[in-house]
């Protein structure tokens, strides 16, 4: 059994060395020629050896994608701004004096004219106060005359004095008369001068206590005058007026009461559209809460921007004869601007560069992409309407995410229906 085992061990080894040592030799008696050895024999036939045929290069494949070619049209511009509605006038109707309250109060939503009553205070003693300055006023214009003849009695007086100091004087130059009588004379002009000085200041204080008698009367009309509370404008009452009995110091609020015809519609325009807008230019607005669409024309503009949100505020006056419209509702308003040349282009059309700028890629008459920054004007059911691009435009809508500028593509070409 052993020597079964020895041979075979040798048989194995036999074969492993001749499949080492002597592998040409074994490879000619299976019947196969080395590869090194067919050039030597057609060498030595005299044939020139063959060279082997380059390898084909691999073919470049291009990305597919879907492209529509668009053409720009003419679209009425609009500054399209969110904003709400404003009473055109709102005032805090308040007290200027201190008294009760002695009419009977007037609920909210009251329509009011102008000059209408609301509040009614207690005269309390302010009319006795009215009367006592009319008579202070009549006393003192009763001075007056008087004041007026004393004045004219003195200025006669020193009339007189005049003369007879004129005539003392040449009788004393013809030596007629003394010394002491031009002496007397000139005393007496002097007298009679301040006689009419002082006549002249009581007619001046005279006069005086006249106008401080009318500047009491006055403000003692003005006293009652502020008794009662009046609308400034045609209105409605947003609050209820004071209640009957009620004390009202001076700065005490009777009602509030405001103007919604016409009424305002107010929204505040970006820096990068405040000159699109102008004074008088139309404008329409549409209620958030339904309705008939608005129209009105704009009637202020700020100079000076929000120091937060950078915006200026506008203003647009539209007429509310049926006062339907209320303070405080929300609007979107169209402002209208010049009409500008624009691409009306599939909102998923629109992607972003490596700098994050909003557009979209295109390809041009070689195949390549480029991008195209946009800026959008409206968004409507259709599309957007976009300003920047070519006219007319080749863009990606399909695939325009997995390719770059610069790259080619294969594209096909979309009908478009606008």
């Amino acid at each position: 059994m052993r020597i079964f085992s020895i041979l075979a061990a040798i048989a194995v080894t036999a074969t492993l060395a001749m499949s080492i040592l002597a592998r040409p030799q074994l490879m000619a008696m299976l019947g196969a020629a080395d590869a090194a050895d067919v050039p030597v024999e057609a060498a030595q036939a005299g044939a020139a050896p063959e060279t082997p045929a380059a390898a084909p290069q691999p073919e470049t494949r291009r990305v597919k994608v879907s492209v529509r070619r668009f053409e720009a049209q003419q679209v009425d511009s609009a500054v399209i701004l969110r904003g709400q509605t404003e009473a055109a006038r709102e005032v805090d109707v308040r007290a200027e004096t201190s008294a009760v309250v002695s009419s009977a109060p007037l609920r909210k939503g009251t329509k009011v004219s102008q000059g209408d009553p609301m509040c009614v205070l207690d005269a309390g003693t302010r009319g006795a106060a009215l009367q006592e300055a009319r008579a202070r006023l009549s006393e003192a214009r009763s001075r007056v005359p008087e004041a007026q003849a004393r004045v004219e009695e003195a200025q006669a007086k020193l009339e007189e004095a005049k003369i007879n100091q004129n005539a003392a004087s040449r009788l004393s130059e013809d030596g007629f008369a003394s010394q002491t009588r031009v002496a007397s004379s000139d005393a007496s002009v002097a007298t009679a001068r301040a006689a009419v000085s002082s006549a002249t200041s009581g007619l001046s204080a005279a006069q005086s206590g006249i106008e401080a008698a009318t500047a009491a009367v006055a403000s003692a009309e003005k006293e009652i005058e502020r008794l009662t509370m009046t609308a400034p404008f045609d209105g409605l009452l947003e609050s209820d007026t004071a209640e009957l009995g009620s004390l009202l110091q001076p700065g005490g609020l009777c009602a509030t009461i405001i103007q919604l015809n016409p009424i305002k519609l107010v929204g505040f325009v970006p820096e990068t559209e405040v000159n699109r807008v102008s004074l008088g230019a139309q404008a329409g607005a549409r209620l958030a809460a339904g309705g008939d669409d608005l129209v009105g024309k704009v009637i202020f503009l700020s100079r000076s921007a929000d120091p937060q949100t950078r915006t200026f505020r506008v203003e647009i006056e539209v007429p509310n004869p049926d006062l339907t419209i209320r303070d405080g509702q929300t609007a979107e308003i169209a402002i209208a601007a010049a009409g500008v040349q624009a691409h009306l282009i599939p909102q998923s059309a629109m992607t972003l560069n490596d700098d994050g700028a909003l557009g979209v890629r295109m390809v041009d008459e070689t195949d390549t992409v480029s991008f195209a920054p946009v800026s959008i004007m409206r968004d409507t059911a259709s599309g957007v309407w976009v300003t920047g691009l070519p006219d007319p435009a080749n863009v990606i809508v399909v695939g325009q995410e997995y390719v770059t500028a610069g790259v080619q593509v294969d594209p096909t070409y979309q009908e478009v229906t606008q």
